[in-house]
This record gives structure tokens, C-alpha cells and sequence, in this order.
């Protein structure tokens, strides 16, 4: 960063100057009236989102987060566990040590596994199509977290604290890193409703409301309809362009009573927005400019074309996009885990047609894409066939910029019950994300009430074994 990666609210408001920057979509929503072309907007003064450089040289520039909320079960997915049916119905003393939730049996995966790419990692059924494109993937089957409920869960993978009280991983990274495209949202979130928690998980905190994540309900994406009060019939773009200079020249007034305001601050920083955003945002949600071939190759359905608008986003400069698989937390199979079935029917081939699509552009170079959930599920069963949930151990994946394809890294134990070989905490895959977009974490710093916080607070590691 430049000249520093610690930036005050004021620091970054002196840069602002008359244009101001852009706020996510959520406070530009709720104004409604101001959208319209882009066409005749006035170039924009220095804005808090305007790209920064890194602390060191960036094996990736964007983000693809696939999140599976709710909770996918590792040992149905991607890490094998034979001696579950070894020991089926059995129930070692060692899975009840300690443990913070109800114990059951143990519980064979009903799905078949099979060996896939150059150095035969193991895929389930579940997942024939990302398993053709397991050479692009790092398997990282040794990740823990603390707690396993949903809403700490759900907070610590999005902002690296159990607590609604800190910063989203993608806040973090507008904040060091600025964004591309000064006519998108740097950070936007696709969930078709909101999961557990809500908007906290991709909320900002006590950083500027610029840098929160801008959500999109992508229940249908519609261009037209996907943002609301996106035309105004009345008023040509000319006369809006002078309308909004008129006002952030009285906002400004305003502002200078009432400094210390951070609601005001990022209202403010919305109007600049809400003029430029309106003819960006149709034309990325337009998925009818894309070919058949292409449409084909992600397949039809909510999440493949949420998967398809990811990468019509970041080929687009936008930082960081996050995709829920859906709305509250759809993967959390206590009573029956052959639902995964239907969850990976549904997302299966768009993730892979997704890789596939980045690769052949040249986008995954630049492109990190993560893949998981808040936690995996337990080795034993839950009722007659379903799975609790489980932090102790699970799978996570990744692919693109700087990491290892073809790699599994890390074990679980026999059972799948606990990390074993190389466990990977969520703060050391945060710090290892932000290493990978050229940010230190111990450095990348904001001062709040009397302390200097970073997304993995006093934790976290880069795990440097699975970078390329």
C-alpha cells in the first residue's frame, strides 16, 4: 500500500475531494431516483476505492468466494474415510473426549469415491464435474475451526472473529487494495435471500461504510430488475450530473459539522455511485450477450448463473465477489445427508464450468477461487442418516492465482473426526488469501478504539506449502 496500510477515516476523506467514491449497493438502493446512465458523469476526484498498491508483488488481483453455507460434510465430498464402514455403528472413545455437541455413531459415506487427475485425488460422486478439474485445485482437507453453531461459525470464516463485530475478509480487501473498476462495487456478495447472521458477514464494522460488501439478491437476474429505481424518466443524465454535483457540494458543508459520523460519511459517498453505477451494473448482470457455449458450460439454474455473473464481474475489475449457494444455511443436513446430493447437483457443473471459463480467458491466473462452508460435518451419524455439524476437521479447496493444482494438503484422522497432518486454522487461510493478493496481515492495519486490528487479529499463517 501507498504510502501506508494504516488509513484513518480522515485521511481517507481529505482524498476524496468533490466527486467522492462509491458505497456498496445496499445504501445506494435505499435512495432510489438518482440512477441513470453513465454516459455524461463527470470523472470522479480521488476516490478511498481507487486501486492502491500492494506490500509486495500479488500472485492474484480478484477473489471468487463459493460459499456452502450451512455446512457440506467433508467425508461425503472430499476426503475419504474407509474406516467409517470398518467401524460402522461403533463409538470410540476418542470421538467423545471433549466434544461440545451430541455424539453418535459412526456413519459410512453412501457415496462412492473415486480417484481423479495426475496425482489420483480422491473426489466423490458428488462431484463428477469438479473432480474433471481436480489439476486446478488445492484440497486442503486439514481445516479447523473454533466453534461448531452456525453464527460464529458463519462470522469467524467471514471476518476472522466469532463475534458481529469485525470487518469482512472482502471489507479488508477493498480497504488495502482499492478496486479496478470505480464504476462497480469493489466487493459484492450474491445470496438469493441472506444466510444465518446476515449482512454481517459481509459488513464492514469500524472500517469506512465504503468498504462493506454490496448484496444482491440473485433469486432472478433480472437487468432491469436486480436493481431497483434504476431509471429516471424525468430528468436527462446532463441535469442529474448537476444535480448530484449540487448536493455533494452541500453534503460537504454539512459534513464539516459533523466529521465524526460514519453513516453520514458513507451516505456522502454513495451519491457518486448511485450516478455511475446504473449503466455498469445492467450491462454485468446481461448474461443474454453470452453465448450459448458458454451458457452451456455452466449449466442452467440460480447458482450457475450467479457463477456465470462472478466471472463477468471480476473480468470486469470488481475485487472480490462472494456467492452463497443459497439463503440460510441450505447444506446443513442434520436429518438426511443424501441432500447433499441435490446441493451438488445444483452447483457441481457451474463450479466447474466456472474454472474452466476462467482458464480459458486467462482470468484464473489472476483469479483466486475458494470453495467451502462455516465448518464440515461429524463422522458419526445424527438420527438414522444425517451428520451434525463439525469444526474439529474439514475440506475446503482452492484454485487460481499462486496455489498449488493438483495438491491435497493436509490430513484429517482416521474417522475424520480431528486435523491431523498440517492443520490449517480459518486465520491462517485468511493470512494465506491475503499473502496471495500481495498483503501481509500482520501489517494491513486499521486503529480503532485504541488498537491497531487486521483480519486475523494476533493468529494466523501463511501456509506456503500449497503456494505455486
Amino acid at each position: 500500500m501507498t504510502p501506508s496500510p494504516r488509513l484513518s477515516r480522515r485521511h481517507l476523506l481529505s482524498q476524496m475531494g468533490a466527486g467522492f467514491g462509491t458505497l456498496g449497493l445496499a445504501s445506494v438502493l435505499t435512495e432510489g431516483g438518482l440512477l441513470s446512465s453513465s454516459a455524461d458523469a463527470a470523472p470522479a476526484a480521488a476516490s478511498p476505492l481507487a486501486p492502491r498498491s500492494p506490500h509486495f508483488a500479488a500472485r492474484a488481483k480478484r477473489v471468487i468466494f463459493l460459499f456452502m453455507n450451512g455446512g457440506p460434510s467433508h467425508v461425503d465430498t472430499f476426503d475419504p474415510k474407509p474406516d467409517l464402514a470398518r467401524y460402522a455403528g461403533q463409538q470410540p472413545e476418542e470421538l467423545t473426549k471433549n466434544y461440545q455437541r451430541s455424539v453418535g455413531k459412526l456413519f459410512p459415506s453412501p457415496f462412492k469415491f473415486g480417484k481423479y487427475g495426475e496425482n489420483g485425488i480422491d473426489v466423490s460422486e458428488l462431484y463428477p464435474h469438479v473432480a474433471g478439474v481436480i489439476d486446478e485445485l488445492c484440497v486442503i482437507r486439514s481445516m479447523h475451526t473454533d466453534i461448531p453453531n452456525h453464527e460464529p461459525g458463519l462470522l469467524i470464516m467471514n471476518s476472522g472473529n466469532s463475534q458481529p463485530t469485525r470487518p469482512s475478509l472482502g471489507s479488508w480487501l477493498t480497504y488495502g487494495l482499492g478496486t479496478e473498476n470505480q464504476n462497480l462495487p469493489g466487493y459484492v456478495v450474491l445470496c438469493p435471500g441472506k444466510p444465518v447472521v446476515g449482512p454481517q458477514l459481509w459488513g464492514s464494522s469500524f472500517l469506512p461504510g465504503i468498504f462493506q460488501g454490496c448484496h444482491i439478491n440473485n433469486s432472478k437476474l433480472d437487468p432491469q430488475t436486480v436493481i431497483q429505481h434504476v431509471h429516471n424518466a424525468n430528468m436527462p443524465p446532463a441535469v442529474q450530473r448537476r444535480q448530484v454535483d449540487l448536493l455533494q457540494q452541500l453534503n460537504t458543508m454539512h459534513q464539516e459539522q459533523h466529521s465524526d459520523d460514519p453513516q453520514l460519511d458513507a451516505r456522502i459517498q454513495s451519491f457518486e455511485m448511485a450516478f455511475r453505477l446504473q449503466f455498469a451494473a445492467q450491462e454485468v448482470f446481461e448474461l443474454k450477450s453470452e453465448t450459448q457455449a458458454t451458457r452451456d458450460l455452466y449449466g442452467a439454474g440460480q447458482f450457475a448463473d450467479a457463477c456465470l455473473v462472478a466471472r463477468r464481474m471480476v473480468e470486469r475489475g470488481v475485487r472480490m465477489v462472494q456467492l452463497y449457494y443459497g439463503g440460510g444455511q441450505p447444506w446443513d443436513d442434520h436429518g438426511d445427508i443424501m441432500n447433499h446430493a441435490d446441493h451438488a447437483k445444483k452447483s457441481d457443473q457451474a463450479i466447474a464450468g466456472l474454472i474452466r471459463d476462467l482458464k480459458s480467458r486467462g482470468l484464473l491466473e489472476e483469479t483466486l477461487v475458494v470453495w467451502g462452508g462455516e465448518f464440515g460435518r461429524t463422522p458419526w451419524s445424527q438420527g438414522a442418516k444425517g451428520r451434525d455439524h463439525h469444526s474439529r476437521g474439514f475440506t475446503m479447496w482452492m484454485a487460481g492465482a499462486g496455489v498449488k493444482g493438483g495438491l491435497a494438503y493436509g490430513t484429517t484422522d482416521a474417522f475424520g473426526n480431528m486435523a491431523a497432518d498440517n492443520p490449517v486454522h480459518v486465520h491462517d487461510l485468511h493470512a494465506t488469501i491475503l499473502h496471495l493478493m500481495g498483503l501481509d496481515h500482520e501489517r494491513l492495519t486499521y486503529r480503532y478504539s485504541g488498537r491497531d486490528f487486521r483480519l486475523t487479529d494476533v493468529h494466523g499463517r501463511v501456509v506456503h506449502d500449497i503456494l505455486a
